[in-house]
């Protein structure tokens, strides 16, 4: 490492102010900071709190908090493409073939976004930002295997220019990127993003590749798996969103590095849950009663949409009440959505969306409502 440090140390003067590579200065940085915590510190008087935590740290530590759901989601891959061939295959052979299908989809999610934002970058002459270092997995773990990669790259430019750098970039956007991808494929691309056969990578046309939702849509409540097989996994869906318990993982990862708010999460599954009680109660028609209140959480995209989307810090709402308001109502939404909506069998991704824009809007009566209660606390002790 010392030798790494050596040769950087040495380059470093090539793309600083004056030097022969300097209009590639913001690429280099983004290199330097990503193997290596900056050197800088505040400058100027007062305390300051010198951390080793910088953002390409946290970003790091919620790639870390995906690679359990990753890697479960390669091996279902494998799993759910063998057994529609009706072959059995051993652990590795599921995860090899798995990881085959799911490295072409992050490789063209990093290669496309990166480049944008190096590309702008450049011609702002900023830094690098950090945000696509956990955007550029999130998208190919919320999407199909057998997405085309050219509408994968599509859908990836599309989050970073329109999603992203149009807001000035990492840290101004009001939507969370890798949910604008998904959203412009679902749009753009509805075929292969809804129905039985893109769930499973080359399955036999003979085999159902349903996902739990997709039976629930159409009354196939038969069909639905048990509940041990949707909280382990073993159903079809987009590749890192079908095990609540590697999702879960995840989640522990984060509340633990202090990355997520628990608020956003335990909001996000009391919406949903309480949404669920309120159509099993209304029992208006089969899905209302035939699915209960706890399954709405462990189908579909919700967990990871809870733990993995709803908590981006700079899409989601900033105070504490606020970040009560905002779960709650994504979990809310996406039960609404998905029971009444027959056009939108997985309500996480517009539920989320919907909020990321009303957010801003919580917290300013959030802290409208703050301010009122402190005038009159002041008043009171004027009159006292």
């Amino acid at each position: 490492m010392k030798a790494l440090r050596k040769f950087i140390d040495k380059q470093k003067p090539h793309f600083e102010k004056g030097g022969k590579f300097e209009k590639f200065h913001s690429v280099f940085e983004g290199f330097e900071t990503f193997l290596y915590v900056s050197n800088q510190v505040t400058s100027g008087k007062g305390a300051h709190i010198r951390d080793a935590n910088d953002m390409k740290r946290t970003m790091f530590m919620v790639i870390i908090a995906l690679t359990p759901a990753m890697i479960f989601g390669m091996w279902n891959v494998g799993y759910q493409h063998y057994l529609s061939h009706g072959e059995t295959m051993d652990f590795w052979n599921n995860l090899l073939y798995g990881f085959l299908k799911v490295l072409p989809l992050i490789v063209v999610s990093y290669a496309v976004g990166l480049g944008i934002e190096f590309f702008f970058a450049q011609i702002r002459h900023h830094e690098i930002n950090e945000g696509f270092l956990v955007s550029g997995l999130l998208i190919p773990l919320i999407v199909p295997a057998d997405i085309p990669l050219w509408q994968l790259a599509l859908a990836v430019a599309f989050a970073v220019i329109f999603g992203k750098e149009v807001f000035g970039g990492t840290g101004m956007n009001i939507l969370n990127p890798a949910l604008t991808a998904r959203a412009f494929l679902f749009f753009a691309y509805p075929a292969n993003m809804s129905g039985e056969k893109v769930w499973i990578a080359d399955k036999l046309d003979s085999f159902s590749g349903a996902t739990p939702l997709g039976d629930a849509l159409v009354g196939k409540f038969d069909r639905i798996p048990s509940a041990f097989d949707m909280f382990m996994g073993y159903i079809p869906g987009s590749v890192g969103e079908t095990s609540t318990l590697m999702i879960l993982i995840g989640a522990v990862i984060l509340l633990l590095a202090g990355v997520a708010n628990w608020r956003i999460i335990v909001s996000v599954f009391a919406g949903g849950y309480i949404m669920g009680l309120i159509f099993n109660w209304i029992g208006a028609n089969d899905y209302m009663t035939q699915v209960p209140a706890w399954e709405h959480l462990i189908m579909g995209g919700f967990a990871f949409g809870a733990v993995f989307m709803a908590t981006d810090p700079v899409s989601a709402a900033q105070t504490h009440k606020g970040m009560w308001y905002y779960g709650f109502f994504i979990g809310v939404m996406a039960v609404l959505i998905r029971v009444v909506n027959p056009g939108y069998p997985e309500g996480m991704m517009l539920a989320i969306l919907l909020m990321n824009v009303f957010a801003p809007l919580i917290d300013h009566y959030v802290v409208e409502a703050n301010i009122k209660k402190r005038l009159k606390r002041a008043k009171a002790l004027i009159k006292n």
